[in-house]
């Protein structure tokens, strides 16, 4: 990674709707040394309108990665996935699908739908925590990731 990506704070969207999962994503985040700005949408809706620079997110960033739920009300992960890799603006983002579905229809709907990552979250604390470094770690240290 050049030092040049490293000044610039990596812009995450979680889309998540568990305030719990939410909070675990940000202190892993916090604790892994690299400088992030994170925006949090706990709808897909939300997540849409976050993407698309509608109404109040008029002026929001464009990610530099998404962090999707696959469970979500009013327009579920797999919804909000077709949308992004559907739109020419949107489908370079990186998007890692983040649920608690191991259900093999949604893994193969997932990757069906050019989602970049599929991982089932852990249920304990510190196998969770170490899935958000994991996901940071590759996503921010291996990957390249397209210029904004």
């Amino acid at each position: 990674m050049s030092t040049q990506r490293l000044a610039k704070p990596i812009e995450i969207l979680i889309v998540e709707d568990n305030p719990t999962d939410v909070l675990l994503m940000e202190e892993a985040l916090a604790n892994a040394k690299v400088l992030n700005h994170l925006h949090v949408m706990d709808d897909g809706f939300k997540a849409m309108e976050f993407l698309r620079r509608e109404g109040i997110h008029a002026k929001a960033p464009r990610p530099d990665l998404i962090l999707l739920d696959l469970n979500m009300p009013r327009k579920n992960g797999q919804e909000v996935l077709f949308e992004i890799k559907a739109d020419a603006t949107l489908k370079a983002i990186p998007v890692v699908i983040l649920t608690t579905s191991n259900a093999s229809l949604d893994v193969m709907k997932a990757y069906g739908s050019h989602a970049n990552c599929y991982i089932t979250k852990p249920v304990d604390f510190d196998s969770f925590a170490e899935v958000v470094r994991s996901i940071r770690s590759f996503w921010f240290t291996v990957v390249t990731l397209p210029p904004v």
